[in-house]
């Protein structure tokens, strides 16, 4: 199925599309540097882009972690993002009620995979109209996303992607279960893969997540070999001093390259697909 966005169609058979940005809204300076700065490489690598940013991290470890700025000015500011860059906009919501007032800014509301079989939240969302991006909770297996996909079709909305971020594998540790996309590619929607979270090591460092960037470009490749919609990456000038999910972000500095080798491999698998 393909889901129109800005004159561009995502699927599994088109060119890939990224889903890129920094964790959270740490400020409105660092988030309008980003954008600008994948903007233009996206648009030099002929590459469809999506902003991504939360203006509340609600499953933090710690009750003492940073946020974000909370919904209103972090929608003002994904706002201009938006304007000033002409990028579609997506951001993760928590409640019926954060759907609705996010649906005013963003083209795509994230479902977040602790929440990825709550009821009231789906059905909410995908009564907007927006195209929704739900991610498969660390606890499901891929086919029990077809459950999910009835909940957003309820209501007559199959604009519908789905997103692989790594499944629990014993305490404090993710597995990529890359047969999981071709499972999920067969429920007839644009797959994406979350090569950022997917190395996350949740609640690892005790008050907040570990994770191993280092993995984020080979699992990438491998699931860009299996032919899929597209890829979902955290992106921060320095993931160092980052506020949330430091550990597992890249580096704004080595995306260019990233992209142009993934880029490489998806057109290859896509050409040999037709």
């Amino acid at each position: 199925m393909d889901i129109k966005l800005k004159n561009k169609k995502i699927s599994n058979e088109n060119p890939f599309f990224l889903i890129a940005g920094p964790c959270v809204i740490e400020n409105e300076k660092m988030i309008m540097e980003t954008a600008e700065y994948m903007k233009k490489v996206t648009d030099e690598l002929d590459i469809f882009y999506v902003f991504k940013s939360s203006y509340d991290k609600a499953n933090r470890s710690s009750i003492n972690s940073f946020r974000g700025p909370g919904i209103e000015k972090g929608l003002r500011i994904l706002e201009k993002v938006k304007k000033r860059f002409d990028l579609p906009i997506l951001t993760d919501v928590h409640s019926p009620k954060q759907a609705k007032i996010a649906a005013d800014i963003v083209d795509i509301i994230q479902i977040p995979a602790f929440l990825s079989r709550q009821t009231d939240l789906l059905v909410t969302a995908a009564k907007t109209g927006k195209i929704i991006n739900i991610k498969k909770g660390q606890f499901l297996a891929p086919w029990d996303m077809e459950k999910v996909i009835e909940k957003v079709e309820s209501v007559n909305n199959k604009k519908i992607i789905l997103t692989e971020r790594g499944a629990c594998f014993g305490y404090n540790n993710l597995v990529s279960d890359l047969t999981s996309l071709v499972i999920m590619k067969n429920l007839k929607y644009p797959v994406v893969f979350d090569s950022t979270h997917s190395v996350q090591r949740p609640g690892g460092l005790g008050d907040r997540s570990g994770g191993n960037r280092e993995m984020a470009y080979p699992l990438s490749k491998s699931a860009l070999s299996i032919g899929i919609s597209g890829l979902f990456m955290e992106v921060h000038p320095n993931p160092e001093e980052a506020k949330s999910d430091g550990p597992n972000m890249l580096f704004l500095k080595d995306i260019k390259e990233i992209l142009l080798n993934l880029s490489k491999i998806d057109t290859l698998i896509k050409k040999e697909s037709i």
